[in-house]
């Protein structure tokens, strides 16, 4: 991870002012660098060693980045792992040009393997993430989301991009087609239930271990699952409350205390949490061909 990190320092530098300071801030908020982490972890299952994992874990996380600087415009987002996020601090318009010169520069990286199938990989995830948050967007406020909608929407939006990860450590420790297949779904499933956890966390969590305020899926009227089972299966009394909440401009702090009451009290979040714990016994069951490492 060292080497991941030392490439990320190298790829977010600049001799433009202005993109160094922003590429260094980014590079020194920290965060769990879990994609990179499986796909080095892929390789070192599939027998491979070499400087390319490290370079591509980097890719991966440079496109990370640029999801999140575009998201946190889009949500209006004023902190991330616990700091200001580059658009509070430089503006929405610069924000936007440099989440596109992350991705310039993570591609340009993978680009540099002279590899057709990590780019394929890697621009495939890319569109999937995009198209996510783009259906994701077009739900905004929709209060019928169904619990499979909302799933596609997590398997582009978070889930693809873990697959990818796991899947390149397998193509560049060059297995089979079926262990390379095992892998990727490894991932994808990772990935579904990593992103179910981060959705209860937003419930069950304080603000220190998230980085961000509590409750911030919430004020920014995203509809993530444990809302979800709460209007399929609440009272009328209190689907309406959620339906007057999403429609209520300034969410105030009684409806979302009563909101968070209301998640403890159907255990939307446990049953969650159970359908995590589910991805992730899928996700073991993937690697069982694979000898212990």
């Amino acid at each position: 991870m060292a080497q991941v990190e030392a490439e990320l320092i190298r790829q977010s530098s600049s001799g433009i002012e202005l993109i160094h300071n922003i590429g260094q801030y980014i590079c020194c908020s920290g965060g769990k660098r879990i994609r990179p982490a499986i796909l080095l972890l892929g390789c070192k299952m599939c027998g491979y060693d070499g400087p390319v994992g490290p370079r591509l874990g980097a890719v991966v996380e440079l496109i990370h980045s640029a999801t999140l600087v575009h998201d946190d415009i889009i949500d209006n987002s004023n902190v991330r792992r616990g700091r200001a996020t580059v658009n509070a601090q430089w503006g929405n318009e610069i924000t936007v040009l440099f989440g596109d010169w992350l991705y310039m520069t993570s591609f340009r990286l993978a680009l540099g393997e002279r590899r057709l199938k990590v780019l394929d990989i890697l621009i495939e995830a890319t569109r999937k993430m995009v198209e996510g948050e783009l259906i994701q967007l077009a739900f905004n406020g929709n209060l019928n989301v169904t619990e499979e909608q909302y799933l596609d929407i997590s398997t582009r939006k978070t889930a693809f991009l873990f697959s990818a990860c796991s899947q390149l450590g397998a193509v560049l420790g060059s297995v089979d087609e079926e262990k390379e297949e095992s892998l990727r779904l490894y991932g994808l499933n990772v990935g579904l239930a990593f992103q179910l956890v981060d959705d209860v966390l937003d419930f069950t969590a304080n603000e220190s271990v998230l980085g961000k305020p509590v409750g911030s899926d919430l004020r920014e009227k995203k509809l993530t699952l444990p809302l979800i089972y709460l209007i399929r299966d609440g009272a009328p009394h209190h689907r309406e409350l959620i339906r007057r909440a999403f429609l209520d401009c300034n969410l105030d702090e009684a409806k979302r205390e009563e909101i968070f009451r209301l998640v403890r009290e159907y255990r939307t979040a446990e049953r969650v949490l159970e359908k995590a714990e589910q991805y992730a016994r899928y996700a073991r069951e993937y690697l069982k061909d694979f000898p212990p490492s």
